[in-house]
């Protein structure tokens, strides 16, 4: 359930830092939550703090509503969670994933979550299958 906490406040700081920023500035550096001014580099072809000539390691372009991971300028959209200390970071091995239906699945071994677009949400853990209900919140266990 903590992973799944991590992955709702991982969408929601990625929505509040694309709906809050200044709309004369355009990109987020989602480590620190500040705006910044971003150049291409010509050496590396990637992304750089104009005023650090550092990559940002994770950063939302506000136009384009993209989270982008700074070292390639791969988009990296749903795949951004947080961490055990509380840091945003890219998921690399790709255990989230958003289908086109809008639902969440997030795997990690044994663990799997997934919350539908209305709320449902399907825990499997181990042999363990919880299923609860996105509207009364009704809670349904199984062990295999």
């Amino acid at each position: 359930m903590k992973k799944l906490i991590s992955i709702v406040s991982a969408a929601a700081l990625v929505s509040l830092g694309i709906s809050c920023s200044d709309p004369e500035e355009r990109y987020v550096d989602l480590t620190t939550g500040e705006n910044i001014e971003l150049t291409k580099d010509e050496a590396s072809g990637i992304m750089v703090n104009a005023e650090t000539k550092k990559a940002p390691y994770i950063y939302i372009d506000t136009k384009k509503h993209d989270t982008i991971y700074g070292k390639t300028g791969k988009v990296i959209n749903g795949h951004v969670i947080k961490g055990e200390d509380q840091k945003y970071v890219y998921d690399e091995d790709e255990k989230l994933k958003i289908d086109e239906s809008g639902a969440v699945k997030y795997k990690d071994g044994d663990y799997k979550v997934e919350v539908e677009k209305d709320g449902d949400m399907k825990i499997k853990n181990g042999d363990t299958k919880t299923k609860i209900d996105g509207e009364t919140g009704e809670k349904k266990t199984k062990k295999d």
